[in-house]
């Protein structure tokens, strides 16, 4: 990854004024290293809202360096992974520096992304991961939900309807469709666990045959167990099919199928978005939209 491709994700997250972190970054990053002690490696897969390089802790222990120029969005981070990690299935924080907008988080090893996992495997894979993450309590008064999620998530991704290569596809009615349709699932919600609530396939990593996948950059909130699986089943489109991988997650993971096929519909949007900004297989985008009507 070369810093072009993290500054275009970054820009479009926060706008162009995020330039000037980016800037400060090196200077930070060997600030960090002296501090701590360690032994800063090459860049990471980084997300939207981060950038992740490879570094070693002082013991030797494979670690990643993640630093973002949203210090709020980094503390509740350290807080959820924290929350979780009596689970086993998320990475162990090192260390955390809130005022930097740093921490220092274990490496997955081999840290291979769900996706890459053969897909026979992948369903129990899942159902263990949610298992055991929906097993831990959820905190007194924790102070995010499955619907504030949600309502954050249409309104911040629902403007992009407003580009011509995205309304074109995406109309408002079908937006009000799928807002329509979370709003009864919201209301309707009987279990509520501690979700991960960002659970793609991206997000889910190889931690080795005696540890199973490991889930990183939660948005943990308390809801619908179902939501946590319904990325992986979208990610079903163009494969074998949103419906068919639906009843397979469903019945590996103990999910009532009828109410995950439910939230595919729902997010199925935001996921055709994606795959329209960044040129995905028109095959997978139609049965996205397909699911919308």
């Amino acid at each position: 990854m070369d810093m072009g491709d993290v500054s275009a994700r970054l820009v479009g997250r926060f706008g162009p004024e995020v330039e000037g972190w980016l800037a400060e970054v090196p200077t930070l990053a060997a600030q960090l290293a002296s501090r701590w002690g360690l032994v800063l490696g090459e860049l990471f897969q980084s997300g939207a809202s981060s950038l992740v390089m490879r570094c070693q802790w002082p013991d030797g222990t494979p670690a990643v360096l993640k630093l973002s120029p949203d210090r709020a969005l980094l503390t509740r981070q350290v807080e959820m992974l924290r929350v979780f990690a009596s689970s086993g299935r998320v990475p162990a924080v090192l260390s955390t520096d809130a005022q930097a907008g740093a921490m220092v988080l274990e490496e997955v090893l081999p840290g291979t992304e769900a996706e890459g996992l053969p897909a026979t495997s992948l369903p129990q894979l899942w159902g263990e991961l949610l298992a055991a993450l929906h097993a831990v309590a959820p905190p007194a008064q924790w102070p995010w939900d499955l619907r504030g999620r949600c309502d954050e998530a249409f309104v911040r991704i629902g403007r992009r309807l407003s580009e011509p290569a995205i309304g074109a596809r995406i109309d408002q009615a079908a937006w009000q469709r799928s807002i329509r349709r979370c709003e009864t699932l919201l209301d309707t919600q009987a279990t509520l666990v501690l979700l991960h609530g960002d659970l793609h396939l991206g997000n889910a990593l190889d931690g080795g045959p005696s540890r199973g996948l490991v889930a990183i950059d939660p948005k943990a909130c308390v809801g619908d167990p179902c939501f946590d699986a319904v990325d992986y089943v979208v990610a079903g489109a163009g494969h074998e099919g949103v419906e068919a991988r639906c009843q397979l997650v469903a019945t590996a993971c103990g999910l009532d199928g009828d109410r995950l096929y439910a939230w595919s519909r729902v997010i199925a949007p935001m996921v055709a978005i994606a795959h329209l900004t960044y040129g995905g297989p028109e095959p997978v985008i139609d049965e996205l939209l397909a699911l919308t009507y």
